[in-house]
């Protein structure tokens, strides 16, 4: 049962929530089992909330922060969670069930490594929602929208995707867990598109009809780049992919802060390869410093050349950087400078392609 003491303070309105929040940052809110059906609760903090069984049918929570607040078996059907902040929150099965979250608006919602197993998912909102490392195992997604929603080290195990909307237009910047279970109950009606973007190679996507197995995870080449130069990321990233090597992006920025680097940093120790895009922009960025020491640290363990440098301008060859200048001394760097031509850029390509694949030799 809730506090009542912190319900009435809650129903003095989102206001005076907050502030008493902000005065009582060691309290741990109790609104388990809570009424709260229809409630505004737009921008509310609930971070770290007990909300377990709660009642947020049609509830407005856009914007409300949501941060590892515990959301097992509370209805959310109809709910309005565009924008809100889920990272870590749990809404998984607990006791009898699992949350409701059919038709609620999810959309540009924060759900980094929320646990969203065997929640009810159908006919959601997720446009634009950022999903990476989120467990879906087992939900139901019939329905569901996740167009341009963001994944990577997404479980989406034991589910039905053949009646997922958007899922050719899914962002990939890691590869994601996919098991036997889901393709038998998709009926392998799953885009190509998002099974190639997942990790799923081509031999599979083939005959996955046929085949069964435990579930599997590709890893091949990981982009790092700037931001800024990411028009030049994208494209090489297609034509990379089309040419049959599985690649994707570092991204500089993300969604939700620093909280998947980890994960980030747990990949750059398990792909094959980092292919670091170096720039003015990118040799004043420590993230992708970061990566490429990992790289050379990777390159050291395994006796194998895992970082393959490209540039876009001459920074790289004048630079103090340390770390780009190691780069610029022990190996050969693509030149993309005129990227924007196409003979140069096909060039440049051909001979980066011819490099990835005598590495695979």
């Amino acid at each position: 049962m809730a506090n009542e003491e912190h319900l009435k303070i809650l129903k003095q309105g989102v206001k005076a929530w907050n502030r008493w929040r902000e005065e009582n940052l060691n309290t741990r809110p109790d609104l388990s089992g809570a009424h709260l059906g229809g409630a505004d609760l737009h921008e509310a903090d609930l971070s770290e909330a007990n909300l377990i069984k709660a009642n947020l049918g049609g509830a407005n929570l856009g914007g409300a922060n949501l941060h590892e607040a515990d959301l097992s078996e509370a209805d959310l059907s109809e709910a309005n969670l565009s924008e809100a902040n889920l990272s870590r929150t749990d809404l998984s099965f607990a006791h009898l069930g699992a949350a409701n979250l059919h038709r609620a608006d999810l959309s540009g919602a924060a759900l980094t490594g929320t646990v969203l197993s065997g929640a009810d998912l159908s006919s959601a909102d997720l446009h634009g929602a950022d999903l990476m490392g989120a467990g879906l195992s087992r939900a139901d997604l019939n329905g569901a929208d996740l167009r341009e929603a963001t994944v990577g080290y997404t479980v989406f195990a034991d589910l039905d995707l053949s009646a997922v909307k958007g899922l050719d237009t899914v962002e990939h910047y890691a590869p994601s867990y996919i098991d036997i279970h889901t393709i038998h109950r998709s009926h392998g009606q799953i885009p190509e598109a998002f099974l190639r973007g997942a990790g799923v190679p081509d031999t599979f996507i083939a005959y996955m009809g046929s085949l069964t197995g435990k579930a599997f995870e590709y890893y091949s080449c990981f982009i790092a780049y700037s931001s800024k130069d990411k028009a030049f990321a994208q494209r090489l990233h297609a034509d990379l992919q089309a040419k049959g090597v599985r690649c994707w992006f570092a991204p500089e920025d993300m969604k939700t802060g620093d909280e998947i680097r980890p994960r980030i940093d747990q990949a750059i120790q398990t792909y094959d390869k980092l292919l670091v895009v170096l720039s003015k922009n990118s040799t004043a960025n420590w993230r992708v410093k970061k990566e490429v020491e990992t790289a050379f640290e990777q390159e050291t363990k395994r006796n194998k050349t895992v970082l393959f440098p490209v540039r876009l301008d001459t920074v790289v060859m004048k630079t103090d950087q340390a770390w780009a200048a190691d780069i610029r001394r022990t190996r050969h760097i693509g030149d993309f400078s005129h990227w924007k031509d196409h003979d140069s850029y096909q060039r440049a390509f051909n001979h980066l392609l011819r490099d990835l694949k005598a590495e695979e030799g």
